[in-house]
């Protein structure tokens, strides 16, 4: 039997690595070097799935994702939070008292500033933590540490030499994952999530008039961003996500008249919303 696989952008050790091993343990997790690469994976069929970033606490929201995303042809059919863990890593026989560089993502080191601080560390920037981890480990010199997640000293052979460095315990990751075939939810068997892209009609309040029907319905919606479309400086593209399902009747007036003041509705997928949401709530 031919193993399933899900696909995730960057190396093994990453976060994106750490949170599709915790839910698809029985899959095989493949690394790419670029998002482009994992959308083009699924869309081609050399990926069963795919684990992506959409938005972090810190961060926001992921630029490249919400740029290839309304055109992939994919479908969202779950979501998962993932608490961002980041270990300091050094190479055996290294400690706190040799080490004077600190390799990561630039992300990653700006959520990390209280310890390079601390001990005084000089920060070079890698392309992502797993790799760092992995550059550091080929070079087998105490005097360099790793920002990354934990998974990365397992597979790279590192030791801890600090946990949970980063400034801020709610830094949280929420990943989509993606198929070439919708799953939507069904109906009435738990919190669900809608995600749909919609372009207005190039009319005066057209947004305002096509968000109206969600709150009159009493339609939560926990997500609107916009895109430009075309090169154009006038934003009339949007990514919405709500609560409920397509089938429950205020949602579904809700995109009933949502039509009345846009030019489509696409829908990318209804999927159960992740438990984290109601204890973040």
């Amino acid at each position: 039997m031919t193993s399933r696989t899900i696909a995730y952008q960057g190396e093994p050790g990453s976060n994106s690595h750490i949170v599709a091993r915790e839910h698809y343990p029985d899959w095989e997790a493949v690394p790419c070097a670029s998002f482009e690469d994992v959308f083009a994976a699924v869309a081609n069929g050399e990926a069963d799935l795919a684990m992506i970033p959409i938005d972090n606490s810190i961060a926001g929201r992921v630029a490249d994702i919400h740029h290839f995303l309304p055109t992939s042809g994919l479908h969202i059919i779950a979501e998962h939070f993932l608490r961002i863990q980041f270990s300091l890593l050094g190479v055996p026989g290294a400690s706190l008292d040799t080490i004077k560089t600190v390799h990561s993502h630039v992300h990653a080191l700006g959520q990390c500033r209280k310890i390079i601080k601390k001990y005084g560390l000089t920060v070079v920037i890698s392309g992502d933590t797993a790799g760092a981890a992995r550059e550091i480990a080929a070079a087998a010199d105490p005097s360099q540490a790793a920002i990354s997640p934990p998974l990365a000293a397992e597979i790279y052979g590192l030791d801890v030499l600090a946990s949970d460095i980063e400034d801020e315990d709610h830094n949280t990751t929420r990943f989509v994952v993606l198929s070439r075939e919708p799953r939507p939810a069904k109906a009435g068997n738990g919190p669900v999530v809608t995600s749909f892209i919609f372009n207005v009609r190039n009319l005066p309040a057209a947004l305002y008039k096509a968000l109206g029907g969600f709150a009159t319905n009493g339609v939560n919606m926990t997500k609107l961003e916009s895109y430009m479309v075309g090169g154009e400086f006038t934003a009339t593209q949007f990514l919405a996500e709500v609560d409920g399902h397509p089938d429950d009747v205020p949602l579904k007036r809700a995109l009933e008249e949502l039509a009345f003041f846009t030019t489509d509705v696409t829908i990318l997928g209804v999927y159960p919303a992740d438990p984290f949401r109601a204890t973040a709530s």
